[in-house]
């Protein structure tokens, strides 16, 4: 199936290209409509449909609606069929007609600094060709801009100094109304344009201070090896739907596996004669052959024998409700997990608490347990140890290793010159 992803990830890419620079889609619209379209892939991978064109739409659309008119849908229904015939749209013209809707805000750029001010925009619009939406934030972070000149008397762009950037700038981070970093980035490119255009004797962009922000990735959430066993402990495996959840539970945290790889486990991938769980993981595609530990064999098998409802499809884990299905999204993986751990005595506040958090912690107890990067990149089915690297962060274990130890402090250090201590 890697034809499959690699054709329908290269069509994603493509039209999300499209919407955001031919159409200015904003990133939330374009990122709903991705949602979208990551439904799309499942159907197809579960499916084996390699290519999609209008006869996967169609598909869909019985599958998804069961033939009910766009005026019976929900809201949601609506932008998901929406966000089908775009795809299809782009897969067989290589364009897009559905516009997005814009709240068009008017502004008015006026004196003789306002003037430049619309060169600019105009110059950045027409020969740059920036997209609307990064039109628009110009526009507004200059508009902004001409009306502190305009209260502070500054008639002129030669007026315009480095202390009254500053000014301007120290104004707009005390009101918090507008990222500091956008106000920043336009007024260099501003200052930089008056330059060019030998408006200003002096390159004042060169001067503005940068806004360097830094966003470091959150620290995973991990949690002990008691938690975790507590956890599996916990769940109730009388009833059927307790069985499934047991074995959910036991194989992502004994395995490490993705929800997504999970909630798509078909009865091929379990290799008894050899104790192997053998899958295509999903997100990379890439082949992963992992132990069938006893405890979770057991599990699926208890699940199999006593707890899964008679069905003829090929997945190992099917819905608690009539008509048994297979899950068609790995959010139900994730929410088995959830619940799981709120019925727990385990403390949760500031920690995620869903199937990746076991993942985490499978990572992170191997690191603890001094194991190389390349095995544990291989358990938990990474392309290369770099995606592994990222455990480092929370490895304690081997920090404490690298600490060195503080030497004494002198007693002559604490002496003063009136000759007492300080303790």
């Amino acid at each position: 199936m890697d034809e499959q992803i690699l054709s329908f990830n290269k069509l994603v890419s493509g039209a999300s290209s499209y919407l955001e620079h031919q159409l200015s889609y904003s990133l939330s619209s374009i990122n709903y409509h991705k949602c979208s379209w990551r439904k799309v892939k499942s159907f197809m991978y579960e499916r084996e449909i390699i290519h999609y064109d209008r006869s996967v739409e169609e598909q869909i659309i019985l599958y998804q609606f069961n033939g009910r008119t766009r005026k019976e849908f929900s809201n949601k229904e609506k932008h998901f069929h929406t966000s089908i015939k775009i795809l299809t749209e782009f897969q067989e013209t290589g364009k897009i007609s559905i516009s997005p809707r814009v709240n068009k805000r008017t502004f008015v750029f006026e004196g003789a600094v306002g003037k430049i001010m619309d060169e600019f925009i105009r110059y950045k619009r027409d020969v740059a060709r920036l997209s609307t939406i990064r039109i628009h934030c110009y526009q507004r972070s200059l508009s902004r801009f001409l009306d502190y000149c305009n209260k502070n008397s500054i008639n002129c762009v030669r007026n315009i100094d480095l202390q009254v950037i500053l000014q301007f700038i120290e104004e707009v981070s005390r009101s918090k109304e507008t990222p500091v970093i956008v106000i920043i980035s336009t007024l260099r490119g501003f200052m930089g344009y008056v330059f060019l255009k030998k408006l200003s004797q002096v390159d004042i962009s060169r001067k503005i201070p940068r806004y360097k922000t830094v966003i470091q990735p959150k620290i995973p959430s991990t949690y002990s090896k008691q938690e975790i066993e507590t956890l599996i402990s916990s769940i109730e495996r009388s009833s059927a739907i307790g069985k499934r959840n047991y074995a959910i539970v036991v194989i992502a945290a004994r395995l490490g596996l993705r929800a997504s790889d999970i909630c798509k486990l078909k009865f091929e991938n379990l290799h008894w004669d050899i104790s192997e769980i053998r899958i295509r993981q999903y997100k990379t595609g890439k082949e992963l052959a992992l132990p069938l530990l006893p405890d979770v064999g057991n599990a699926i098998i208890d699940y199999l024998r006593y707890g899964r409802p008679q069905s003829e499809e090929p997945y190992v884990f099917l819905t608690e409700r009539p008509p048994y299905r297979h899950f068609t999204t790995s959010n139900v993986v994730t929410h088995v997990v959830q619940r799981a751990f709120k019925n727990t005595g385990i403390d949760i506040n500031g920690r995620r608490f869903g199937s990746h958090s076991l993942r985490h912690s499978l990572g992170f107890r191997m690191l603890q347990e001094s194991t190389i990067l390349p095995v544990i990149s291989e358990v938990l089915g990474h392309e290369d140890t770099e995606s592994t690297r990222y455990y480092l962060r929370i490895d304690l274990k081997s920090m404490q290793q690298c600490m060195l130890d503080v030497p004494p402090v002198e007693t002559c250090f604490y002496v003063q010159k009136g000759g007492m201590f300080y303790e």
